[in-house]
């Protein structure tokens, strides 16, 4: 309750769009761009959504504390600013070091090994051998065996 000489203080939006923000890039990343290579590979996208949270919280906070007659959040502001900061740590550290932490594939074959024997269902449903793919014609060149097949293993996070 405001006395007769008080005004009402604004509510300081940015310091909670800023939060939200910063909560928001976590799951973001997960359930929406780690799907794409080009923002799961390097998460770009959820850094600009880290920056912009910092930005919008940098300056509800400074509003918050040049002005605290006129707005709210002396309190909540930092308190939601470190917990921004400390989601964006932890999301750095789970994407650029412990997902660098990977296990080395000591009995992956490397470039130019011969391929171990192996069955795999095509996109049509249907079960292909390496050795199928190798003694067979590829279709549309009757008469031409296949010289190889070529491999290609992408580094995900399934």
């Amino acid at each position: 309750m405001t006395t007769p000489g008080e005004r009402k203080r604004k509510w300081n939006w940015r310091i909670w769009l800023g939060f939200l923000l910063a909560v928001a890039a976590v799951p973001g990343y997960f359930l929406f761009f780690a799907r794409f290579p080009i923002t799961r590979n390097v998460p770009w996208a959820s850094w600009l959504m880290f920056a912009a949270a910092g930005r919008l919280l940098w300056v509800g906070v400074r509003r918050a504390f040049a002005s605290p007659e006129v707005y709210h959040g002396r309190i909540a502001g930092p308190i939601v600013a470190v917990l921004s900061l400390g989601a964006a740590g932890l999301f750095g550290y789970a994407t650029l070091y412990a997902s660098r932490q990977l296990p080395v594939a000591a009995g992956a074959p490397r470039v130019g090994d011969k391929a171990p024997e192996f069955t795999l269902t095509d996109t049509s449903g249907n079960r292909m051998a390496l050795s199928t793919l190798l003694s067979e014609p590829m279709p549309g060149m009757e008469g031409v065996k296949p010289r190889g097949v070529l491999l290609v293993f992408y580094r995900g996070y399934w």
